[in-house]
C-alpha cells in the first residue's frame, strides 16, 4: 500500500525549521504539512522547501488564514495566496476554503480560484472539511459535492462529528459521498461534544477512535485500489491548545501533542501494513 504520513507544523512553531524537520525525519514521517499564512514571505517558503528536499521529506502546503468578511477582499487575498505558493513544488495543497456564512455562489468563487491554480500548475487542491468554512457540516458539503463533480476533499471528519453532535449515523449518504471524494486525510478523532478527544490511547475513547478508523479504512482502501494515482496521504493532526485541553489553572496540557500524533501514525502504519 502506497501511504505517506505527514507531520503538521501546527503545534511545533517553537522549534526552528532545522530542528523541526530533523525531529520529523527521526520520528518516521515522510513529510510535513505546512500551514502558510498570507503574510509568510516567499523566502521562508523557498528555505523550507529546500531544507525538506535535502532531508528527503515531502511537503503539503496548507491554506488556513483568509477570513475577510468582504467577499471581494476575501477572493483577492485567497487568489494572492495561491500566486504566492505557485512557484514551489508541493505534493498537494490542502485548503480551508470560504466561510460558513457565505452563499453557495460566494464559496464557489473561492473554489474556482483553487481550481484555476490546479489547472495552471497540475497541482491537486483538496478542500478541508472544517468548521467555519464552506465544508463545515456533512449535509452542507453534500450539496457542494453534488453540484461540483470535480470537488475533492481533505477529510477531517472530526469537525462534522462535533457540528452534528453525533457520529453521523443519520447522514450515511453525505458521509459516503465525502469518503468517495477524499484525496487527503487528517487523522484527528472527534467526539459529539468536541473536535478532538483528549487522548486516543485512553480506553474510554475507544468508540470514537474506532468510528474514525472505519471511515479512514474506506478512503485508504479505495485510493490504494484505484487506477492511476494510488498514493494515500495522511496527516495525524491532533492539535495544541485550545484543541488540546489544559488542566484548569495550570496551563498544563493533559497529553503531549507530539506523542499523540506519533502514536496515531504508528497505529495507522501497523493497521495498513
Amino acid at each position: 500500500m502506497n501511504i505517506k504520513f505527514f507531520c503538521p507544523r501546527w503545534g511545533s512553531t517553537g522549534l526552528s525549521w532545522g530542528d523541526f524537520l530533523s525531529k520529523v525525519k527521526d520520528a518516521g514521517y515522510d513529510g510535513i504539512e505546512y500551514g502558510i499564512a498570507n503574510s509568510t514571505p516567499a523566502s521562508e517558503l523557498e528555505m523550507v522547501c529546500r531544507k525538506a528536499e535535502q532531508m528527503g521529506l515531502l511537503v503539503i502546503a496548507q491554506h488556513y488564514e483568509t477570513s475577510d468578511l468582504d467577499i471581494n477582499v476575501h477572493a483577492d487575498n485567497f487568489a494572492a495566496w495561491f500566486r504566492k505558493i505557485e512557484p514551489f513544488n508541493w505534493i498537494k495543497v490542502n485548503s480551508q476554503t470560504g466561510k460558513d456564512f457565505f452563499t453557495f455562489e460566494q464559496n464557489k468563487r473561492m473554489i474556482d480560484v483553487a481550481t484555476a491554480y490546479a489547472d495552471r500548475t497540475g497541482m491537486p487542491v483538496y478542500h478541508e472539511t472544517h468548521r467555519g468554512k464552506f465544508s463545515f457540516a456533512a449535509h452542507i458539503t453534500k450539496e457542494y459535492l453534488q453540484k461540483l463533480p470535480d470537488l475533492k476533499l481533505t477529510l477531517d471528519i472530526s469537525h462534522w462529528v462535533n457540528v452534528a453532535e453525533s457520529f453521523l449515523e443519520n447522514q450515511p449518504e453525505a458521509v459516503e459521498l465525502a469518503l468517495e471524494r477524499t484525496g487527503h486525510l487528517h487523522a484527528r478523532v472527534g467526539y459529539p461534544e468536541g473536535p478532538q478527544i483528549p487522548d486516543p490511547r485512553s480506553p474510554e475513547w475507544e468508540e470514537a477512535l474506532n468510528k474514525h478508523l472505519l471511515w479512514w479504512d474506506k478512503v485508504v482502501y479505495r485510493i490504494c485500489n484505484q487506477q492511476g494515482d494510488n498514493l494515500v496521504t495522511i496527516s495525524p493532526e491532533f492539535g495544541p491548545h485550545p484543541y488540546m485541553v489544559h488542566l484548569p489553572g495550570t496551563g498544563t496540557p493533559i497529553a503531549n501533542q507530539w506523542d499523540v500524533n506519533v502514536f496515531m501514525m504508528q497505529l495507522l502504519k501497523a493497521r495498513y501494513a
